[in-house]
Formats: C-alpha cells, sequence, structure tokens
C-alpha cells in the first residue's frame, strides 16, 4: 500500500507491516491468533448462553449496567465518560437488557464461530472489537484490552487474515464494496482485479 500526497512523493509501508497486513504467507500467523480469539468469543458465550439471567430474562446484564452507572461514595465511576453513563442509563431505563442480553450473547458466538472458520474475518473482528470497546468503556478491562488489540490486527490484515479458511473463497467471489464488479460479458475481458494477497 502506498500513499499518494503529491505527484512526485509516494510514502511506501514498510516492509515488516506490507508482509504482515498483505502476504498471504502472514496468513498462518493469523490464523493462530484468529483461532484463539474466536474460541475466546465462543466461550464467553456459551457461559451467557446457558444462563437464563442472560438469555431469559437480562438480568445479568441488568447488573451489570446498574454497577457501571452508579456512582459509589468514593466518587470514582466504573463508567469515566458522563455521554456514555447516560447512553447506558437510557438503555436501563428502556428496560433493553430483556433483549440486549440476548443479542449480546448470541453476537458472541457469531463472532466466535466467523473468527475460526474464517469468513468475513475483518468484518466479525471489527464487531468483536466492537463489544471489547463497549465493555471497557463500562469499566470492564478483564481479558478485554488484549482481545481489542488481536482483533485490531485480524482487522487490518482482513486480506490474508482470512486466506486460511473461508475468506479464501468468499472474497473472490463476493468483492469489495469500493471496487464493484462489473456485470460479465462474453466479449468483453474483465480488467476487475481478483483478490489475490501479493505471495
Amino acid at each position: 500500500m502506498a500513499i499518494n500526497l503529491r505527484k512526485e512523493n509516494v510514502i511506501q509501508d514498510p516492509p515488516l507491516v506490507k508482509k504482515l497486513l498483505s502476504d498471504k504467507r502472514a496468513a498462518w500467523l493469523w490464523l493462530v491468533l484468529r483461532i484463539w480469539l474466536g474460541y475466546q468469543w465462543i466461550d464467553a458465550s456459551l457461559h451467557k448462553i446457558n444462563n437464563p439471567a442472560w438469555v431469559q430474562t437480562g438480568d445479568a446484564l441488568k447488573g451489570f449496567w446498574t454497577g457501571a452507572v452508579a456512582i459509589p461514595e468514593s466518587g470514582r465511576p466504573a463508567i469515566a465518560f458522563d455521554w456514555y453513563r447516560s447512553f447506558i442509563q437510557a438503555l436501563l431505563d428502556a428496560q433493553a437488557y430483556t433483549w440486549f442480553g440476548k443479542l449480546v450473547a448470541y453476537g458472541e458466538l457469531l463472532v466466535g464461530i466467523a473468527l475460526i472458520i474464517g469468513a468475513f474475518t475483518g468484518i466479525a473482528a471489527f464487531f468483536g472489537a466492537l463489544m471489547n470497546w463497549n465493555f471497557m468503556l463500562a469499566g470492564s478491562a478483564s481479558t478485554n484490552p488484549m482481545l481489542f488489540v488481536v482483533a485490531l490486527g485480524l482487522i487490518m490484515a482482513w486480506k490474508v487474515a482470512g486466506y486460511i479458511g473461508a475468506d479464501r473463497y468468499l472474497l473472490p467471489i463476493i468483492g469489495t464494496p469500493w471496487s464493484p464488479r462489473e456485470p460479465k460479458q462474453d466479449t468483453v475481458p474483465s480488467d476487475e482485479p481478483s483478490y489475490s494477497p501479493s505471495s
């Protein structure tokens, strides 16, 4: 990848970054991280799916949100940002935990499955990172920072992170939104580049 700031100046990515994010040989590294991260999400989801307080009543999420918005006597609340505390309080007031608990539990499962099979890896990693970010904003550090960093790596390496997986076949078929495919014509050869990370 190169950034052309002016016609005469082209800034190249460092070779190591180029290899990690675009070289299909780096897919083995991303495979290990992808499967590890996917397992973490599936494991977390199964604890929630098997708990009626998450998927039936939402009481587990209600308790988490209630604790997060509380301002203790020490004056150090779990949520450091007032706008986020107001957002969580609005969800509590609307009793959104009754359906949001299911969304979190099954969302974690879907992210984990997609990461393990390597399907839409960048998108799955994005939604995983979004959940980690929200957990951290709500004051729950735990393993979230580590999971967030790995997810960011997978998002940046989306071209090769799922190469040893379903993305190897899905991405050439679907393409990307920023390079739309022209309808195929029998008489005109296609100049559309295919999905093939550099080797």
